[in-house]
């Protein structure tokens, strides 16, 4: 089971890369988890998977429902209380997760997911499907971040990244994380206090 992040406000071309998603997945039998909207990107992906004859999950917070959102069609929906309990849900779901492109909620589940393998609390793929180009800037970013030293190399060359949705699902079928000796929170003690202690 894959959970994916889309965007609900989408261009032609977000759209289209969307709905390929969906068709591997639905071709492929792999379930779909996703936030269970009925529009935009998340509409588009889940639509794509069942034509395909996949299956789709849906996940969402009663107050999203109660604005008119949901994808009540769905066979498989769960409805939860808030949008913390939304996120463990579609994790405890899923066995890897897929970014579309998308914005502040998409941000934030992306670097939960990263964080939460970076703790070593789950050992899951996290991807990010990068339509036109979308997620440059952010790997660039990344790599300003291991370069200042705020992020370990390993945990950014876990993340895939790839503009086209086959070649994901087959970097995320093949995924082998990048472990960390647990030593680098000796030696980050170790540094702090020498820098405490003036030294």
């Amino acid at each position: 089971m894959f959970f994916v992040v889309p965007h609900p406000a989408p261009t032609p071309d977000y759209t289209t890369a969307a709905r390929q998603l969906g068709w591997l997945m639905g071709q492929q039998g792999i379930t779909l988890v996703y936030g269970g909207s009925n529009i935009g990107l998340m509409r588009a992906i889940a639509d794509a998977c069942l034509v395909e004859g996949g299956h789709v999950i849906g996940v969402m917070p009663r107050g999203l429902i109660d604005r008119e959102v949901a994808y009540t069609d769905l066979k498989e929906f769960h409805v939860v209380e808030s949008m913390s309990i939304r996120k463990e849900k579609m994790a405890e779901l899923s066995d890897a997760f897929i970014a579309m492109p998308g914005g502040i909620g998409t941000l934030d589940e992306i670097f939960e997911a990263m964080s939460w393998n970076q703790l070593e609390i789950m050992d899951k793929p996290v991807a990010l499907l990068n339509t036109k180009g979308f997620y440059d800037q952010l790997v660039s970013f990344l790599d300003y971040t291991v370069k200042q030293r705020f992020v370990r190399p390993e945990h950014h060359k876990n993340l895939l990244v790839n503009e086209n949705p086959e070649l994901l699902l087959e970097a995320i079928e093949n995924y082998v994380s990048l472990k960390v000796d647990s030593k680098w929170i000796d030696d980050l003690k170790s540094e702090t206090a020498k820098r405490i202690n003036g030294i």
